[in-house]
């Protein structure tokens, strides 16, 4: 039964019962539990009243992006200005986030993130440096990611954080907005396979900055 209504255009009619009954010549209730098995596929839906159809695909869960392939889904053009890059020695708490000792040689990028020519946020990341050996001196990369994919280190899963806030007196000014205007504070910890590849922490300006999340009831 599967075969007659896989390719077929999402929102067409099923088979009805009496149809797979005369085909396939098994009882009806045969035909009705074959049925049920691929609505719980998510292959057919049912819709009170109308009928049974060929279901539309199931959203899956938002892929991990960066700044740049997010404010291109969004039809902004992002820019990014560096401030900082150097090597640093972790502290207690990026040291923990990263999985290393504190004192172990950490890579600290700061930029200036901008949409269509106007600062959307602040970001500083912290890299593992023994996993990104001559990362600093091969020349700041335009994404992150995109670096990361090259060495076999995009991320694979991500644990992120939002909290709400009010700008301090350096990010207003690199924000151009008031000191205390609010902000939304976004710290993620990003991990390749077994390996935590970046932590950051970026603080967007809020009445730029929407953050969309998709949800769904886990199979």
């Amino acid at each position: 039964m599967r075969s007659l209504v896989t390719g077929c255009a999402p929102g067409s009619p099923a088979p009805s019962e009496r149809e797979l009954v005369h085909r396939f010549g098994v009882a009806r209730m045969t035909v009705r539990q074959a049925m049920d098995a691929l609505v719980v596929e998510g292959l057919l839906e049912r819709i009170p009243g109308r009928g049974t159809f060929v279901a539309r695909p199931r959203r899956t869960a938002s892929k991990i992006t960066g700044y740049t392939e997010e404010m291109n889904r969004r039809g902004l053009l992002a820019e990014s200005q560096t401030l900082l890059a150097r090597r640093e020695q972790a502290g207690p708490g990026v040291a923990r986030a990263l999985s290393l000792s504190e004192g172990d040689a950490v890579i600290h990028w700061r930029r200036l993130r901008r949409a269509d020519a106007k600062p959307m946020c602040l970001e500083d990341a912290y890299l593992n440096e023994v996993l990104l050996p001559g990362f600093l001196q091969s020349g700041m990369p335009t994404s992150l990611y995109d670096a990361l994919d090259a060495r076999g280190l995009r991320p694979t899963w991500a644990e992120d954080s939002i909290t709400a806030d009010k700008a301090t007196p350096e990010e207003a000014t690199l924000l151009e907005v008031e000191t205390g205007a609010s902000v939304l504070r976004h710290s993620r910890r990003a991990i390749a396979g077994e390996k935590v590849v970046e932590v950051s922490r970026t603080v967007y300006r809020a009445d730029r900055f929407t953050l969309w999340v998709q949800l769904g009831q886990e199979s």
